[in-house]
């Protein structure tokens, strides 16, 4: 649980507004946020915290229909896009994920598909990879940088009662669970993460290239991927899966020694498929960011504790104060940090809180007002 200290420190410090009428969200210095608003299956919050030269975080939310055929299913789409590199991947994975999956719904409903399905999940992000990769291809020889630009994506459906995860990356979605027996709210982890980090993800590289003992390298105390990077899934880095975008003129720090013969990072998502029950009370989704600073079950705290307007920028503001704290410094004094340098202290943070209505949920054509909300539109 979060400590009491924690919250008694940050609460004299926070006043959300009292409503936030402004649809495409506000904006104020590297703050982005928008306090409130309700999707096709409750409420929702969101903010993003900028900490780099150029935002490398995007996000979406996209409420109401989830394909592009009139009689498709209805819905709630989440995306949290983590750029590493430079913005572009990120950027491009927001303007044209979602129509991939709208589109690949609409291909598969022929087959008698009535609602969203990992399948049609794992094409979206499939065709979104390809879409990027011959992008990336078109501008090899003026802009060969791109090549070395890619992005985690994690992504929640909410869609006829259930929550789909899918994600690529080190992003995280946690669930809020209410334990009555305990009056207490549980945090569960619900997405998979491909961080080198992790003993499983760095055993999962040495079986898929057990010919290379340079898969993952540990470098300054850190698990890297070929001792460049630490995920091992992602879509972009196209220089870590094509051969041909790993030689001049890419940067030479980025050119391995040796070509390779197949793709070193995967853009695969791990997708949950999961029955939403009454006791789910909300879902958070964030980039690593946020959980650099904050446990799953401290983040389960506060949304707990505290009202849900402004809710996604309380989570910011906190784990910032935690930041701050671990250089020993005042959180009013790394708010005077300009962005940049800002990164020496934390990274982009994105926070998307879903609240879940059952009412809602349970009837499973529920349909109200089309929503399209890009993260951060305003920094």
């Amino acid at each position: 649980m979060v400590s009491s200290g924690l919250l008694k420190f940050v609460s004299p410090c926070w006043k959300p507004s009292l409503e936030d009428d402004d649809a495409s969200g506000r904006a104020k210095g590297l703050l982005w946020y928008k306090n409130s608003g309700h999707h096709v299956n409750g409420e929702f919050s969101m903010a993003v915290i900028q900490a780099n030269n150029l935002l490398e975080d995007q996000s979406q939310l996209e409420s109401g229909p989830l394909s592009s055929i009139d009689s498709g299913p209805q819905g709630t789409f989440v995306g949290i896009y983590d750029g590493h590199g430079g913005p572009e991947t990120s950027r491009f994975i927001n303007d044209r994920l979602f129509n991939n999956l709208k589109t690949m719904y609409g291909a598969d409903f022929a087959s008698d598909s009535r609602s969203i399905s990992a399948d049609v999940i794992r094409k979206a992000f499939s065709a979104t990879e390809e879409e990027f990769l011959s992008l990336v291809k078109k501008q090899w020889l003026n802009k060969p940088q791109i090549a070395s630009v890619g992005s985690c994506c994690l992504v929640g459906i909410i869609c006829s009662g259930v929550v789909f995860i899918a994600n690529a990356g080190d992003s995280r979605a946690v669930l809020g669970r209410s334990e009555k027996s305990i009056g207490e709210v549980t945090a569960i982890q619900l997405s998979t993460e491909h961080n080198a980090s992790y003993p499983s993800v760095r055993e999962e590289l040495r079986s898929m290239h057990p010919d290379d003992t340079q898969i993952v390298v540990r470098k300054h105390n850190v698990w890297r991927v070929k001792g460049l990077i630490q995920v091992s899934r992602s879509i972009g880095d196209a220089y870590l899966k094509k051969a041909e975008f790993n030689k001049e003129p890419l940067l030479a720090r980025f050119r391995l020694p040796k070509p390779f013969c197949k793709p070193i990072l995967s853009a695969e998502p791990s997708i949950l498929e999961q029955k939403l029950y009454p006791e789910d009370q909300f879902l958070i989704f964030a980039s690593d960011g946020l959980w650099e600073h904050l446990s799953n079950q401290e983040a389960v705290d506060i949304v707990h504790n505290y009202p849900r307007n402004g809710i996604a920028k309380r989570l910011i503001k906190i784990a910032l104060h935690e930041a701050a704290k671990k250089r020993e410094m005042r959180y009013s004094d790394l708010k005077k940090i300009e962005r940049g340098v800002r990164r020496h202290f934390h990274d982009d943070i994105t926070v998307i809180v879903l609240f879940l209505d059952h009412h809602l949920i349970s009837r499973n054509s529920s349909r109200g007002p089309p929503l399209s909300i890009k993260g951060a539109g305003g920094v």
